[in-house]
C-alpha cells in the first residue's frame, strides 16, 4: 500500500483549516470545503486596512466592534460580507463594495455611525435585515444602475421594482415621509432607530409590516396603519417610546412577539378581533397603557405580554382564552381587578406578580395548574377562590392569603 496519496490528503485536509495568522499575525483566513477562503477575523489595529486579495468572504463578525478602523479596502475576489462582519466599527468614514459582491449579511454594517453614504454595486442580490441599522451618519443610500434586484428613490433603498423599502438612512434628513403607493411590504429594521422621524405615511398597498421595522423610532409620536396590512413583525414598533397613539385595523390577523414593547407612551389600543394570539412581550413596558379588551377568539396570552404595564386598572379577558403564561400581567401595579373567565386551563408562573392592588380573586374549575409564585408580591390579596382539583405551585400566593376552595 502507498502510503504518498494518504499523506498528500491528510496534508491538504489540515491545510483547509490552517489560520492564515501563521503568515500574517492580523488575519485569521481559512479556507472551507467549498473553496471559500473566508476571513475569519483581524486581529490588528491599524487605522486603514487592505483584505488579502483571494479572500472570497468576509466573515460573520470579522471587524466587529474594531473603534481603531478608519478605512477599509476590500479586494474583487470577494463575493460576501456576512453578518455583522463590520458591526460597531463607530469610526469607519466610508467603505467601497467591490462589484464583485453578491451578498451583504443581516447587520454587516450596523453601528457605523461615521458613514455619510454608500453604493450597492451591480452584482449584489442579498441584503440582510439591519445590514445598516443605527449608522446614525449615513445620509443616503446609492445603487448602481445596472443592478438587477435593488433601487434608490432619494437616497432610501428598495428593491427593484420599489415594492419592498428596505432601509431608510438613519442620517436622512427631515422628519416626515411619505412611502410611495406601490410598496407592499416595508422590511426588516427599514426605519429602526431613526430618532428625527415624528411621523411616517403608509399607503394602503402595504400588506406587511417587517420585524424591527420601526424599532426605536423615538420621536414617532402617532401611525395609522392602513386596513391593508394583515401582519406586524417582532419588534416592530418596540421603544417608540412618544408613539401615543396607533390605529390597528381589522385586516391585521398576527402581531409578532415585542411589537409594542416599550411604547411607554401609548395609553391606549385596540386589538384587532383576527388576533388569536397575545405574543410574548407584546405590550411589555406600556407605563402609560390604562386599559386593554382582549377581543374573542384569543386563545392565549403569551409570557410578560403585558408585563410591567403600571398603570393598567383594567383587563377584559375573553372567554375565548386557554392560557395565561408566564410573567404575563407581572408588575401591573395598578390592576385592581380582574375576572378570569372558565375555559381558561393554564395560570403560568408569576402570571399576577407584583399586581399589588388585587383584593378578591376567583379562579374558574377549568383551571388545571397554576404556576409557582402566580400571585407573588400581591400585597392585598386577601382570598382566593380555587378548586381542590386544581395543582398550585410554590408561593403562589401570599401566606396570608385565605384560601376558598370552591369544592
Amino acid at each position: 500500500m502507498k502510503k504518498e496519496p494518504i499523506f498528500t490528503a491528510l496534508l491538504f485536509l489540515i491545510t483547509l483549516f490552517v489560520p492564515f495568522s501563521l503568515f500574517s499575525q492580523d488575519f485569521v483566513i481559512r479556507k472551507t470545503v467549498l473553496a471559500e477562503s473566508v476571513l475569519v477575523e483581524y486581529r490588528g489595529n491599524a487605522a486603514n486596512v487592505t483584505i488579502p486579495a483571494g479572500v472570497t468572504v468576509i466573515g460573520e463578525n470579522a471587524f466587529y466592534g474594531n473603534s481603531d478602523l478608519r478605512s477599509v479596502t476590500i479586494p474583487s475576489s470577494v463575493t460576501s460580507i456576512r453578518k455583522a462582519a463590520f458591526g460597531e466599527c463607530g469610526n469607519l468614514a466610508g467603505i467601497t463594495i467591490p462589484s464583485s459582491v453578491t451578498s451583504i449579511g443581516d447587520g454587516a454594517f450596523q453601528s457605523c455611525f461615521s458613514f455619510t453614504g454608500i453604493t450597492i454595486p451591480s452584482n449584489v442580490t442579498s441584503i440582510g435585515g439591519g445590514a445598516f441599522y443605527s449608522c446614525t451618519g449615513l445620509i443616503s443610500i446609492t445603487v448602481d444602475n445596472q443592478n438587477r434586484a435593488y433601487s434608490s428613490v432619494e437616497g432610501v433603498l428598495y428593491n427593484k421594482n420599489r415594492t419592498v423599502l428596505v432601509a431608510y438612512p438613519a442620517g436622512k434628513q427631515g422628519s416626515n415621509y411619505t412611502i410611495p403607493s406601490g410598496v407592499t411590504s416595508i422590511g426588516e429594521f427599514a426605519f429602526a432607530g431613526r430618532s428625527s422621524l415624528t411621523s411616517v405615511t403608509i399607503p394602503s398597498s402595504v400588506t406587511s409590516i417587517g420585524n424591527a421595522a420601526f424599532s426605536s423610532c423615538k420621536s414617532l409620536t402617532n401611525l395609522i396603519i392602513p386596513s391593508s396590512v394583515t401582519a406586524i413583525g417582532r419588534d416592530a414598533f418596540s421603544g417608540c417610546s412618544s408613539l401615543t397613539s396607533v390605529t390597528i385595523p381589522s385586516s391585521v390577523t398576527s402581531i409578532g412577539n415585542a411589537a409594542f414593547a416599550g411604547c411607554s407612551s401609548l395609553s391606549g389600543i385596540t386589538i384587532p378581533t383576527g388576533v388569536t394570539y397575545i405574543k410574548n412581550f407584546t405590550f411589555r413596558d406600556c407605563s402609560s397603557l390604562t386599559s386593554i379588551t382582549i377581543p374573542s377568539g384569543v386563545t392565549s396570552i403569551g409570557e410578560y405580554a403585558f408585563a410591567d404595564c403600571n398603570s393598567l386598572t383594567s383587563v377584559t379577558i375573553p372567554s375565548s382564552v386557554i392560557f395565561i403564561e408566564e410573567v404575563a400581567f407581572a408588575g401591573c401595579s395598578s390592576l385592581s381587578g380582574i375576572t378570569i373567565p372558565t375555559g381558561v386551563t393554564y395560570i403560568g408562573e408569576k402570571a399576577f406578580a407584583g399586581c399589588s392592588r388585587l383584593t378578591d380573586i376567583i379562579i374558574p374549575s377549568s383551571v388545571i395548574s397554576i404556576g409557582s409564585e402566580a400571585f407573588a408580591g400581591c400585597g392585598n390579596l386577601r382570598t382566593v377562590t380555587v378548586s381542590r382539583k386544581t395543582t398550585i405551585g410554590d408561593g403562589a400566593f401570599p401566606n396570608y392569603t385565605q384560601i376558598i376552595y370552591s369544592d
